[in-house]
């Protein structure tokens, strides 16, 4: 009788895991989305809270990277601010 109750307790552990292996895998699924998503936002974040540049030209900016992907981000890495700012001493 022992053994019989074993190899039920040993089939239902097997049937759970079964059964949990769908719910780990949508639960990967959930946190990698929200992963790519925040990494497909972060350029956007990047930009837009940048000290940088400020007014029309980050518009421009977040404009050029929404229409030419991320190539926008790496430039404005590289060429921003492309006029250069005035600071004014008193």
């Amino acid at each position: 009788m022992k053994l019989l109750s074993n190899l039920l307790v040993i089939v239902l552990v097997i049937i759970g895991l079964v059964a949990v292996i769908p719910l780990l895998s949508f639960g990967f699924a959930i946190l990698g989305g929200a992963l790519v998503l925040a990494i497909w936002i972060l350029p956007v974040w990047i930009i837009a809270t940048s000290e940088k540049t400020t007014g029309y030209e980050k518009i421009a900016w977040l404009l050029a990277m929404f229409c030419l992907s991320w190539f926008a981000w790496v430039f404005y890495f590289f060429l921003a601010p492309i006029k250069p700012r005035h600071h004014y001493h008193y």
